[in-house]
């Protein structure tokens, strides 16, 4: 391989599954922001580490449970 076109830089979190949640406005698959995702090659390491290290905490407020049946239930006692 051809060590010319290594570049020694942080991967992109892309997952390929590109879908925009309609309420928290990140991705579903890799967890950033629309900004964050267009403009992933123009990032510095030091801002995509920085991001990347945000990641993990986003998934969770795509998994928060809105209530549902049980919290409906519960609430109109």
């Amino acid at each position: 391989m051809d060590e010319v076109w290594k570049r020694a830089e942080i991967d992109s979190p892309c997952v390929k599954l590109c879908v925009v949640h309609p309420e928290a406005r990140i991705c579903v698959g890799c967890y950033r922001s629309i900004d964050e995702i267009s403009g992933w090659s123009r990032l510095s390491p030091e801002q995509r580490r920085s991001i990347m290290a945000e990641l993990p905490a986003r998934a969770s407020v795509l998994t928060k449970r809105r209530g549902g049946r049980m919290a409906r239930q519960s609430g109109a006692e």
